[in-house]
């Protein structure tokens, strides 16, 4: 299991630069983040965790490129450079603000299990962020109440978890949703590095 970890003793990893690392990423990495934003604060009480986002490493080696795979509030599930979250997120000419860590599964995907999860992701392309779900996870909790139905738009977690299951890796979650933490929280995640 990734450590259990406080915002101050995450500000305490070890920092690399993007540049230096950026050859050992792998498709199938994952993503955490831990924002300094009002939406990442509302997750990170919810939650009681400092996550506020998970994704997908998807790396390109034809192409150079790495990857965020992942669903976003206000776009839906998308595709962007690691670097744009680095450097310029949102097209603010700032990187994100918070912290940003690079976990992996403490055992090999086969590629053709990790394509399978990745192709999942990327049919799912523009579909909606689902926004009510924050709010229907908060109700849950306070009044712990039963599991939600299943719908087509993802909360990030959620997308994480399903492409995920397409490779036959299945996180186990909460019994009323899913979240950053419980993927965090998993035996078989171990923090590579930390990049912002």
């Amino acid at each position: 299991m990734a450590e259990p970890l406080t915002k101050k003793q995450l500000k305490k990893l070890p920092l690399f630069r993007y540049d230096s690392i950026r050859d050992q990423l792998k498709t199938g990495h994952i993503f955490f983040s831990s924002g300094s934003y009002t939406f990442s604060n509302l997750i990170q009480r919810l939650t009681k965790s400092i996550w506020s986002h998970v994704a997908i490493i998807y790396k390109d080696d034809e192409l150079q490129r790495v990857m965020v795979l992942e669903a976003e509030p206000k776009v839906g599930i998308r595709l962007i450079p690691l670097s744009k979250y680095l450097k310029d997120y949102k097209g603010t000419k700032r990187p994100y603000k918070g912290q940003v860590v690079v976990a992996k599964l403490n055992f090999n995907i086969e590629q053709e299990r990790m394509n399978k999860a990745i192709s999942f992701g990327l049919d799912e392309l523009t579909r909606p962020y689902d926004t009510w779900e924050i709010i229907r996870i908060f109700v849950r909790i306070l009044f712990r109440v039963g599991k939600r139905e299943r719908n087509k738009n993802y909360i990030c977690s959620e997308l994480v978890r399903d492409a995920f299951s397409k490779a036959g890796v299945v996180f186990r979650r909460h019994d009323t949703y899913i979240s950053p933490q419980e993927i965090w929280k998993d035996p078989r995640v171990v923090i590579n590095y930390r990049i912002l």
